[in-house]
């Protein structure tokens, strides 16, 4: 893969610009694709509840807030990805040169993985 990396082209990736998905439609598959990730379930029933204490008043009203302010941080973590991603995005399409950069970081990493993986005893 580094190899490949190396040596790929710097040629500019054209992208449709006729996307007929709604922003909606998009959202919506998102909140599907999270509840039926197993992953989001098991944070919610093993480690969360972890953070309530009856002491301190209605153990649901505690789980709803906490719930709450997890859903907030990952709007706003998963937003700033999504805006950020974009941009860079665009940025990189626009110039081969900056292909070209990239391919070399990408085969860099894979290779660091290589020897990585080479040198590591078990």
């Amino acid at each position: 893969m580094a190899w490949q990396a190396f040596r790929a082209p710097a040629a500019t990736i054209e992208c449709e610009q006729n996307v007929t998905t709604s922003c909606w439609k998009l959202y919506l598959r998102g909140i599907i694709m999270n509840i039926s990730n197993p992953k989001v379930s098991i944070f919610f029933l093993a480690f969360l509840p972890q953070f309530t204490d009856p002491l301190r008043g209605s153990i649901t009203i505690q789980l709803l807030l906490l719930g709450s302010l997890f859903i907030i941080s990952t709007i706003l973590v998963f937003g700033s990805v999504a805006v950020l991603g974009g941009s860079l995005g665009h940025l990189l399409l626009r110039s081969g040169r900056k292909l070209h950069i990239l391919n070399k970081i990408a085969g860099s990493v894979f290779l660091g993985l290589a020897l990585k993986l080479a040198v590591t005893t078990r």
